[in-house]
């Protein structure tokens, strides 16, 4: 292992939750669990929607798009947790850890910016109901997600390059289970005054951004909904995009105060505890909420599972 000033060295040490023997098999089992139920629950998910010709609508394409993401945000960081506590190693290689940052800046602004494409067809639906077709049109929906992969590749290129671009000297302990972006900067000991300045604006511009959009479409909807008559069509308006605000308030909620915890106690091992939340948490809770909540999804998971034993 290289180490000395302005010289690139080849490996991290993530030093994950706790460094107690006795513990280790207690978190690996708890995180394989939870891995399994956000991977198995989400993958249920997409095949019921893909399935059912019923669920071939903009809210549930929406929906299939972003447990294919929280699929792939989980899978950035948990397998090789699980793997380094296998074998009992701390090490991640620096190109390891790099491309873990691209992923899991692509995977979670990716998150955000779905989460706000949903909420705009929950707009539009309740808005506007007798123009929806015409406005969320198949090919208006795929440019959507697909201006947001394009959009979130680029961001997470840069912010990757730019790592690529620090020097990093004798601490190469990372207080985390993963590679988070904020932490390596920190630990890096060349100049990262660009790297502050990109990382936070693209944090206001990519994070901040989509919030306002979701917090002006729920605005509308409200709105809406307070001028429905009748106790029984408001209901119906908003059990429409209840299952998406609950989401939407525990992805921003935790992520949220993650940052404020960090900030506060600056204790590194007790931001690791709260990123849990919105990294693997809010991911294994999107199925349940999805399709408790939504007798559509229940419908369709029945003849899926049918389907599956015939």
């Amino acid at each position: 292992m290289e180490q000395g000033n302005d010289t690139r060295i080849s490996e991290f040490l993530l030093l994950g939750f706790s460094e107690d023997p006795e513990l280790q098999p207690i978190i690996f089992g708890l995180f394989l669990s939870m891995y399994l139920i956000t991977a198995f629950g989400n993958l249920l998910i997409i095949l019921a929607i893909t399935s059912d010709s019923h669920l071939h609508t903009p809210m549930y394409f929406f929906l299939s798009n972003l447990s294919f993401v929280d699929i792939c945000f989980t899978s950035t960081t948990i397998p090789k947790m699980l793997w380094n506590i296998q074998t009992q190693s701390k090490v991640i290689t620096y190109e390891g850890c790099i491309t873990q940052i691209y992923f899991l800046i692509l995977f979670a602004v990716l998150d955000i910016f779905l989460l706000t494409v949903m909420a705009y067809d929950r707009f539009v639906a309740i808005c506007h109901p007798l123009h929806y077709t015409v406005i969320m049109n198949p090919r208006l929906c795929g440019w959507l997600v697909l201006m947001s992969w394009i959009i979130n590749i680029l961001n997470s290129s840069l912010q990757s390059l730019m790592m690529l671009q620090l020097s990093f000297c004798t601490n190469i302990e990372i207080p985390h289970f993963f590679c988070e972006l904020n932490h390596m900067v920190q630990l890096a000991c060349s100049d990262t005054f660009l790297n502050n300045i990109v990382m936070y604006f693209a944090a206001v511009l990519l994070g901040g951004g989509p919030f306002v959009g979701i917090l002006y479409s729920y605005s509308k909807i409200v709105s809406s909904i307070r001028r429905i008559a009748s106790a029984q069509g408001k209901y119906k308006a908003f059990s429409t995009c209840a299952s998406h605000l609950t989401v939407v308030s525990l992805f921003y909620c935790t992520m949220l105060g993650v940052y404020l915890s960090s900030a506060a106690t600056h204790n590194a091992h007790s931001s690791a505890t709260a990123s849990v939340m919105y990294t693997v948490i809010t991911p294994m809770l999107n199925p349940f909420i999805y399709s408790l909540r939504n007798k559509d999804m229940k419908r369709a998971l029945k003849v899926f599972f049918v389907r599956g034993t015939v």
